[in-house]
Order: C-alpha cells, then sequence, then structure tokens
C-alpha cells in the first residue's frame, strides 16, 4: 500500500516538472532515471517525439567498467553522454530530474555532464 503511494507522488512530480520542461530540436531535453541497479540518460526532441541520444550503463562499453546508479557511476556516465551529445550535434539541453531530488547522484550527472561540454 505504501510503495502505490510513493509510485504515485513520483508520477506526480514527474507530471509537475514535464509541465515546465521541455524540449526543442535546438533545445533537447536531457532526462535521467536512476534505477536500483543502472543509469539510463536520452536527450529528447519533444516538439517531433525523437531520442537525439541515448546512452546507459549497460552499454558495451561502459558495461566493462561495471558502473552502479551511484555517485561514481553517474560522474562517469555524464561525462560518456556529454561527448556522446556533442558527437550528435547538442551544445545546449534542458535537465530533467526525472522526480528525483537534485542533489546526489542527480547532481554528480549533471555536473559531469556540465564538465563535458554541455550547457544548462
Amino acid at each position: 500500500m505504501n510503495t502505490i503511494r510513493k509510485a504515485k507522488l513520483l508520477q506526480k512530480r514527474r507530471w509537475r516538472i514535464r509541465k515546465k520542461v521541455n524540449g526543442t530540436s535546438v533545445r533537447p531535453r536531457l532526462c535521467v532515471r536512476f534505477s536500483s541497479q543502472h543509469i539510463y540518460a536520452q536527450a529528447v526532441n519533444d516538439d517531433a517525439g525523437t531520442t537525439i541520444a541515448f546512452l546507459s550503463s549497460l552499454d558495451a562499453e561502459l558495461r566493462k567498467q561495471k558502473l552502479k546508479a551511484n555517485i561514481a557511476g553517474a560522474k562517469v556516465l555524464g561525462t560518456a553522454f556529454a561527448e556522446k551529445a556533442k558527437a550528435a550535434g547538442i551544445s545546449s539541453v534542458v535537465f530533467d530530474r526525472g522526480g528525483a531530488r537534485y542533489h546526489g547522484k542527480v547532481k554528480v550527472f549533471a555536473d559531469a555532464a556540465r564538465e563535458g561540454g554541455l550547457a544548462f
């Protein structure tokens, strides 16, 4: 019963964020998701409904490093995602934290992406 309530509250936070954060082709939305074991990040053009760049800890190169969904893994994935986004022609994004608080691993991911060259 408590987990259902928490899931509903998380979904409400996601909807509240998505009302304000919208990605375009010039400035896509960078959404990050932390599961219990893995990290997923993607740049989305909401106008066209397409994903421009995607990277997760399940990627072949990153899987060799055995990344976990913690602060160290978030730093590595943030830097790697910034490189992939720059290769796809993305220089600035709008950050979507996916209902999570902006601290800990979410903040480390965002800072690593900024250091990698993304502007937001």
